[in-house]
């Protein structure tokens, strides 16, 4: 995963869940968290916290699947095909 495609595809869908990260990008949730630290680091992301929590308590619920990160840098420049 390059930094520059996790940067594109969050700028594309504005809010993704780190599962959703992971999954897309083939690489474990703690590898995507290294990438997204770089990014909040720069202004260009945050986590939203609670953003896809589950409320029941129940603690089955994979974390990944909990943890959201939105988007706040700039709109992605058009892809020239």
């Amino acid at each position: 995963m390059i930094l520059s495609e996790l940067t594109t595809y969050l700028a594309r869908h504005q809010r993704v869940a780190l599962l959703d990260l992971s999954h897309r990008f083939g690489a474990s949730p703690d590898a995507v968290r290294g990438m997204l630290a770089t990014l909040e680091r720069k202004g260009r992301v945050r986590r939203i916290a609670g953003a896809a929590g589950c409320r029941s308590g129940c603690g089955h619920c994979d974390p990944a699947s909990l943890e959201a990160w939105e988007w706040l840098g700039e709109a992605p420049a058009p892809t020239r095909q």
